[in-house]
């Protein structure tokens, strides 16, 4: 998938005709043009050939690699100046006209009023000449309907009914409009990427003893480097030296500072607060969690929702049928009842030039993309303006145990030893076969263990998914795991009715005990459930892979819908299935976090990842992805989507709305051609105004 930047795109509906002709080439794998943020997704391994499309289609548009643009202060600089001199040449352009439409009477020499023609014709040529200039290039191409033909067609129609004045005027204020709408857009985006412009700029590289100021790109895993207060944090990493407040924000939308120290981690883009820290780089740049929030945001709007694309095809439908109406209400009353040609042509020409489509079509990608940068700002992530939709839309969530709904930091609280087994070899048994588990039980036990751990003593590991871990230490085989693993193993073993996480153990394959661990419930988990409820989330469940008597006690705890227990991953994905097929067309969603939840992530309709102690594989297979280890932010994530798909129905009821307001004036020759061009205009700049209120 490559990303470019599109330059000289100022027509919305511009933008969906160069998808759509892109689209149609079988070089194209996938393509996605966004007027909001002037770029295009697209995967070809023919790009010269796209380019040829996209003169046919456009000509003025350019596309450039993102990896080519030149640096954002130069484009900035070079975008300042071009603003400042349209806003110049319109100036002069509107007091020129005023002042022709006062002093011009005293010139009218004769009575065709030819002088008056004259320097009106100038005027529109001037005002009007980059319009009509695109417009005859597409009418040579065979390719009309866009807001270039509608406005030529519109003034000139206009001049050849003798409406000179009202033809320059309604071409001054279209441009004006168009100035007054891009400087909207540019807010728009600018206020949108202002949330994503939390890439660290240097890194302090500790050195050979000296510190060197560096990109982070050039600094790699293991390297050692320096965060001074005030400083963002660069890349992750690992303290090793001092301890701060850091302001997580940035990448969790949290305002509390967090306490950090020796020992623990930090995240590129946190901003260290108070006191230095030597860091331990654990991730280049690339992989490090900013570059990967960073990269998810900005694909995000390539995943085009349903009513972006249904608005994309309308109005490739839209124009030409107000074209035809606007015929038939110039032609008809005439031939048919023989009203004045010129009166109804004038109505005609209204109605053409309030019927640009381009405040639907910007406005609501401006929309979307709004969500999704308000969303970022909250710390979630979501992976596409599609994602918003479904989540609008949810009925049921269905959550993952440990890590989701509990701290998933695991604490030994009993060890019951049998068969001539004491507690201690039961503990150092189980620390030794888990020494390679990544899983929150594995590690728990270690730090119970709390000793050193010899590698070489385990000579043979095997993880099983769902299970445990069966391991030779020492030449003995130890098995740690649930019960169905000892069941698996046809073991005898005592049965442990715990409303907590149980570790079983044998040796040898004869039964050892088993070891006790508890987990608790996040702080926020009761306020998840109260916000969905709230929300209209109808039914809420817990699937686990841990015993049936701790999961009921959750279950219970919160006041769930149901759950299921002793589940393998593929038990996961059957059971979301079977809730899912109680009611199909309501939307479900599934919370997760570990390796063994990326199936059943896949699965849901929006499937949700936890980014801080996730794993990678979740996180990528994830729609949405929360930031933080709180759940609650599911509910905020709702709220947000269903903000965002309020302020983009309102945009298209209330621009329809006065479209057909001014279509019905028109016909009855109550709205003027100025009148028309105002509200086309309003339109459009309010429709993008409303699209920003999602950001707050």
């Amino acid at each position: 998938m490559q990303k470019f930047k599109v330059s000289n795109l100022d027509c919305a509906n511009c933008a969906a005709k160069i998808e759509s002709n892109i689209s149609k080439l079988k070089e194209v794998k996938y393509i996605s043009v966004n007027f909001a943020e002037s770029t295009m997704f697209i995967d070809t391994d023919d790009i010269e050939k796209v380019r040829k499309v996209i003169k046919d289609t456009e000509p003025e548009v350019e596309i450039v690699d993102v990896s080519e643009v030149i640096k954002k202060r130069k484009l900035d600089s070079s975008e300042k100046g071009k603003i400042k001199k349209e806003f110049i040449g319109l100036s002069l352009l509107v007091l020129t006209y005023l002042s022709g439409i006062i002093f011009l009477k005293e010139l009218r020499s004769t009575p065709n009023n030819i002088a008056e023609h004259l320097i009106f014709l100038f005027l529109y040529l001037v005002s009007g000449y980059n319009v009509l200039y695109s417009a005859a290039k597409k009418i040579v191409k065979g390719k009309l309907f866009d807001e270039h033909f509608l406005m030529s067609l519109a003034t000139i129609g206009a001049i050849a009914i003798g409406q000179f004045p009202e033809a320059v005027g309604v071409m001054i204020f279209y441009q004006i409009g168009e100035f007054l709408q891009q400087l909207s857009l540019k807010r728009s985006r600018n206020s949108v990427k202002s949330l994503l412009e939390i890439k660290p700029n240097y890194a302090n590289l500790k050195k050979e003893g000296a510190i060197i100021k560096t990109t982070p790109e050039e600094v790699g895993a293991g390297d050692i480097i320096i965060v001074k207060p005030g400083e963002k944090i660069p890349l992750d990493g690992i303290i090793t030296e001092g301890n701060s407040n850091v302001d997580t924000s940035p990448l969790t939308g949290e305002s509390v500072p967090k306490v950090v120290s020796q020992g623990e981690s930090v995240l590129a883009g946190m901003i260290n607060i108070t006191g230095s820290l030597t860091v331990e780089v654990t991730r280049t740049f690339e992989n490090s969690s900013i570059a990967r929030m960073l990269e998810l945001v900005e694909s995000a709007t390539s995943k085009k929702a349903e009513t972006e694309k249904f608005i994309s095809k309308f109005s490739r439908y839209y124009t030409p049928i107000v074209v035809g109406i606007a015929l038939l209400i110039a032609f008809i009353p005439p031939v048919l009842f023989g009203a004045s040609l010129s009166i109804w042509i004038y109505r005609a020409l209204v109605i053409l030039v309030i019927s640009c489509p381009c405040a639907l079509v910007i406005s609501i990608p401006l929309g979307y993309f709004g969500g999704i940068g308000g969303a970022s700002r909250k710390g979630i992530l979501v992976k596409g303006s599609n994602f918003l939709d479904v989540l609008t839309d949810v009925k049921t969530v269905v959550f993952d145990k440990t890590g989701t709904l509990t701290k998933g930091i695991f604490k030994v609280t009993e060890i019951v030893a049998k068969n001539g087994y004491n507690k201690e070899d039961l503990l150092r048994f189980a620390a030794e076969a888990e020494y390679h588990s990544n899983h929150p039980v594995a590690h728990s036990i270690r730090r119970a263990y709390g000793r050193e751990i010899h590698e070489l003593d385990i000579e043979d590991y095997k993880e099983i998914a769902g299970y445990g871990v069966k391991s030779r230490v020492k030449g003995r085989i130890v098995i740690a795991g649930n019960d169905r693993l000892l069941h698996k193993e046809e073991i005898e073993h005592n049965v442990c009715n715990s409303e907590s996480t149980v570790v079983h153990l044998a040796i040898d394959n004869k039964y050892a005990g088993y070891i006790i661990i508890s987990d608790e419930l996040k702080e926020d988990a009761s306020d998840t459930v109260r916000y969905l409820r709230k929300a209209g989330v109808e039914k809420l469940y817990m699937l686990t892979g841990d015993n049936r008597n701790a999961a009921e006690k959750i279950s219970k705890e919160l006041k769930l819908d149901g759950f299921f227990a002793d589940l393998l991953p593929e038990d996961k994905v059957k059971t979301l299935e079977t809730i899912k097929g109680r009611d199909l067309k309501k939307k479900i969603a599934f919370v997760g976090d570990g390796i063994n939840d990326a199936p059943v992530i896949a699965r849901a309709d929006v499937g949700i990842a936890m980014g801080a102690l996730g794993s990678d594989v979740a996180i990528e297979t994830a729609d949405v992805v929360i930031m933080t280890d709180t759940p609650s932010k599911l509910g905020t994530a709702i709220r947000i989507a269903r903000k965002t798909h309020k302020i983009v129905w309102q945009n298209i009821i209330f621009a329809l709305t006065v479209k057909a307001f001014f279509i019905l004036l028109g016909s009855f020759g109550i709205a003027t051609m100025w009148e028309a061009v105002f509200g086309d205009m309003g339109v459009a700049i309010i429709a993008i105004v409303n699209s920003l209120r999602v950001l707050k």
